[in-house]
């Protein structure tokens, strides 16, 4: 009898199943990808930044502006500032040394005006840069190359007009999406899906040498780290 009633209470709760289906998890945690993902052809990445569904929710969405090239704080702003309708929220920053491969800085922008906001990102990416040149480690010959590469970052992110910005994250409304992406310098904007929290997203960004014609190529892959580390 026991086992008879198990088999019925489990035909039951399958049977439940099938005919009810569990609702989805409206607190989803899965991350959303802003970037380009590895091995994605980025002439492809960029057709598909250029479409913004017509939003039933016209309230402001999270989305990665993707430069041109890097820029300097006050060439970002402006960027940036091209609608009004942009608030920034992070900023990316990555010193460009021809192929070698740098570090990826997500720096929260502080309640500032954006000049100054991506101003005082470059400085705390540079304090970054310098603690990890001070984490030393083995005597390898990668260890020791990771370590002069950050001293080098440092000493890049702590001058004056430093262009290390390559992307930023903001908040915008769907309507302003093109002429955001419109903006002199900016080289791509994709918008998150309604509803998407920052805590959900993945950032990263398409570097300004990735593409066609540019020096790392048509299609993501590993930055090159073949190249002499500036001195720090």
């Amino acid at each position: 009898m026991a086992v008879l009633l198990v088999v019925v209470l489990v035909t039951a709760w399958a049977a439940g199943s099938q005919l009810s289906p569990p609702a989805p998890d409206a607190a989803s945690t899965d991350a959303v990808r802003l970037g380009p993902a590895a091995g994605q052809d980025v002439d492809a990445y960029l057709a598909g930044t250029r479409t913004v569904p017509a939003p039933e929710d016209p309230t402001t969405r999270l989305a990665l502006v993707q430069f041109d090239t890097s820029l300097t704080a006050d060439a970002a702003a402006a960027a940036l500032g091209h609608t009004t309708d942009t608030t920034l929220l992070q900023a990316v920053v990555r010193v460009p040394f021809p192929r070698v491969q740098t570090a990826l800085h997500r720096v929260d922008a502080p309640p500032a005006p954006p000049p100054a906001a991506l101003t005082a990102a470059l400085t705390t990416a540079g304090g970054e840069a310098a603690a990890d040149a001070g984490r030393g480690g083995s005597s390898s010959p990668a260890d020791a190359r990771r370590v002069a590469v950050a001293r080098a970052e440092a000493a890049a992110l702590g001058r004056p007009g430093c262009a290390c910005l390559v992307a930023a994250v903001v908040q915008v409304a769907p309507t302003a999406a093109p002429a955001l992406r419109a903006a002199p310098g900016v080289r791509a904007v994709q918008v998150a899906p309604p509803g998407t929290s920052r805590a959900r997203i993945a950032v990263s960004p398409l570097l300004p040498e990735q593409g066609p014609g540019r020096p790392d190529g048509a299609v993501m892959g590993p930055v090159p780290d073949d190249g002499p580390v500036p001195p720090g």
